[in-house]
């Protein structure tokens, strides 16, 4: 009787590494205090360490939207933006035609953004996690049509956006000293705003040091959202009412604990419009950067607007 030689079992053939085409800004904080060819070495090594394949190129600023439009139109890459919140915002528009998901790689002092996507720790772990990543789809925001991917405001967090900017250039040698520093001159010059304010079909006029729209609520720990897509905008209109009140405020919102102030009033909705009583051009910020804007401030929501890489479920 012959023996039955069992049949070989056959292996399904490994998956291809993931390719990545990174565009960065070479005027990110950390790319300029390693210098942009010793940096991207190191990138390119945490890649391989990784099992991924990545070109790497850092631009200025200016030309960071044209090499972006390129990598999204290579569809054998995943086009990946890096740098900080402020960039990532810059890139936006670009990202949001892209029919693929998309990465972030966070480089910046803050990363808001990259926090909520579970980009964290050392930069050879951020790239880990990126390499390990799955698509999620995240809300985003528009304010007169601009998008932005994690907050808005105007009063006390546009100042603080503007004042950390000028501090980062006077102490480059700390980031602790420059925020410290923002921080103080923040608290000491903000002054009320008269904002006009239209939500769900009301109408209410607000006096207030700062007022902050978010693209779904920072509802967890170390200013993070539990949700990337919950579908909605979340307002918060912040009126302390004096200077020790507004260093409290401050305080509140270093140490996480700022949602349970009392001098904090948060409403929700899929469109607000802001509009200042005083009519003249205020300070707006966007994902950290700041701009001069006059009229109302049509914010709305866009839910599920860009598939992006992310290293944790939509929601936690």
């Amino acid at each position: 009787m012959s023996e039955t030689t069992a049949p070989a079992l056959e292996t399904a053939p490994a998956a291809p590494p993931r390719r990545f085409r990174v565009i960065g800004n070479a005027r990110a904080g950390t790319v300029l205090e390693a210098g942009p060819e010793r940096f991207t070495e190191r990138l390119e090594a945490a890649f391989a360490a990784a099992g991924c394949a990545a070109e790497i190129e850092f631009l200025h600023p200016r030309d960071l939207e044209s090499r972006l439009r390129l990598a999204i139109g290579d569809e054998a890459v995943i086009a990946v933006i890096a740098g900080g919140d402020g960039t990532v915002n810059g890139a936006l528009p670009v990202l949001l035609e892209c029919p693929r998901p998309v990465g972030i790689l966070p480089l910046g002092t803050v990363n808001v953004l990259g926090r909520d996507l579970g980009l964290l720790g050392t930069i050879e772990e951020r790239i880990a996690a990126l390499c390990r990543g799955e698509p999620v789809a995240m809300d985003l925001g528009t304010i007169n049509g601009r998008p932005f991917h994690s907050l808005s405001g105007m009063g006390f967090f546009s100042l603080m956006a503007r004042e950390r900017e000028y501090a980062r250039r006077r102490f480059p040698f700390s980031r602790t000293v420059a925020f410290a520093f923002a921080a103080a001159r923040s608290i000491l010059f903000t002054r009320p705003i008269m904002v006009e304010m239209r939500i769900g079909g009301e109408h209410r006029q607000v006096e207030a040091d700062a007022v902050l729209v978010t693209v779904n609520a920072f509802d967890a720990a170390d200013w993070r959202r539990s949700r990337l897509d919950g579908g909605q905008l979340e307002i918060h209109i912040l009126d302390t009412g004096g200077l020790l009140s507004r260093a409290k405020a401050a305080l509140s919102m270093l140490t996480g604990s700022w949602r349970t102030a009392k001098n904090l009033v948060s409403l929700t909705g899929e469109a607000v419009t802001l509009t200042r009583r005083d009519k003249r051009r205020g300070h707006v910020t966007f994902d950290g950067e700041v701009e001069r804007r006059a009229g109302s401030l049509e914010y709305r929501l866009l839910p599920g607007a860009l598939q992006v890489i992310a290293a944790r479920p939509a929601e936690i």
